[in-house]
């Protein structure tokens, strides 16, 4: 299944893609009520099988309903929220992917790096994102993102995906001016709008084996990065056991995973050219979806 947060001036709510287009949770239950059927994102990872269940008979429904037409909506016509609204935490790995690290002549991580990002830096598909006056040195990064489906705590690497609910597309944007500055990487990670997250979230179950799927960016339609999860150095599986095993995991929670080579930081200072006003950045993992946001000046 794939959810989706549509943005109103009402708030978030909740929509499932179908084959004629979002179905709109929020306003088939105002035609259609039903008190099992979960109202939010949330709701649906907390809830786990059976609330997944549960939405599918509503969905297939729904679809059936004879003014079907004043819930179903297209993507065109919806303005996306971030695909996961309410995250209790954003967890990062850093320098995760070998060619990645070897392009910026890091070391080899032995143990994943971590850090954080806050529920500011999110936003949604087909959102601006803002440049910060205090940075001129702004990075692009396609990841995979994680979503915890159900308390974590000390699980094992051969359990570690069972508590995955899903999975979906970020852009861990970086200012690397920021970033760099001292050695904790937190102020240049955590400006405003630095994680578009979407446009979907995808369950675990149609994405199969996450450590084998394609994912590029485009920066107005070039390609900067064009890789796959395989050439992750700690793969999913221990990415969730090895954080586990330090705090809990609750279900909600995300996790970046990591991006590959052909970020601006990785060529050499004479070609590096940083995101600028107007730029437009196409995010795309195999299974998972096309991310768009365009980068504009602060007001």
């Amino acid at each position: 299944m794939k959810l989706v947060t549509i943005a109103t001036p009402e708030g978030a709510q909740l929509g499932v893609k179908t084959e004629e287009g979002i179905l709109n949770i929020t306003k088939a239950l105002a035609v259609l009520p039903n008190q099992d059927v979960p109202q939010t994102t949330h709701q649906v990872i907390e809830g786990g099988s059976a609330s997944l269940q549960a939405l599918q008979a509503y969905v297939d429904q729904a679809l059936t309903a004879a003014d079907k037409a004043s819930f179903i909506e297209q993507e065109s016509d919806i303005a996306y929220g971030p695909s996961v609204p309410h995250p209790s935490k954003i967890i990062c790995v850093g320098l995760n992917y070998r060619r990645h690290a070897e392009e910026t002549n890091a070391k080899i991580p032995t143990s994943p790096i971590l850090f954080n990002k806050f529920d500011n830096t999110l936003t949604g598909h087909q959102c601006d994102v803002p440049i910060p006056r205090t940075s001129s040195k702004v990075d692009y990064e396609v990841e995979l993102c994680m979503v915890i489906g159900k308390n974590a705590k000390y699980v094992t690497k051969e359990n570690a995906l069972d508590y995955v609910f899903g999975y979906t597309v970020v852009n861990d944007i970086s200012a690397r001016d920021l970033q760099l500055r001292t050695s904790q990487w937190l102020l240049g990670k955590s400006c405003d709008g630095f994680s578009p997250l979407g446009p979907y979230l995808v369950t675990a179950d149609e994405v199969g084996n996450p450590n084998d799927l394609n994912l590029k960016l485009t920066v107005n339609g070039e390609v900067r990065q064009n890789s796959n999860t395989s050439d992750m150095i700690f793969h999913c599986d221990e990415i969730v056991s090895y954080i586990s095993d330090h705090m809990t995991l609750y279900p909600g929670d995300i996790i970046l995973t990591g991006t590959p080579e052909g970020v601006v930081l990785g060529y050499p200072e004479d070609k590096q050219v940083y995101l600028k006003h107007g730029d437009i950045m196409t995010v795309e993992i195999e299974k998972l979806g096309v991310l768009t946001n365009r980068m504009v000046n602060e007001q």
